[in-house]
């Protein structure tokens, strides 16, 4: 099954810097999002598929949660629902 696409630190990094435009979804739990995040909204795993109008089409959409799993069944959900998104995992998440 498709999964979308992954992107790396040092690419999101160089996407910033050139202003590109995207989205960032975290898909951790709350409490990993207030120790740490790399911004974006929030939108845990299990209410990725009901909240699912919070995320833009028309643009890519990284999914970042601290080791790219979590992400990876985000993308995965999301594309059963819309395979019209441009959905990007976070490769390795975020750590911590």
């Amino acid at each position: 099954m498709m999964s979308g696409k992954s992107i790396d630190q040092d690419t999101l990094d160089d996407w910033k810097e050139r202003a590109v435009s995207f989205q960032l979804v975290d898909v951790r739990r709350t409490d990993e999002r207030r120790a740490r995040h790399i911004g974006g909204i929030h939108i845990p795993l299990d209410e990725i598929v009901q909240r699912r109008s919070e995320i833009r089409h028309g643009i890519p959409v990284v999914v970042y949660c601290r080791k790219g799993i979590r992400s990876q069944l985000a993308i995965q959900r999301l594309m059963q629902i819309d395979p019209d998104l441009d959905l990007y995992n976070l490769t390795g998440g975020i750590g911590q």
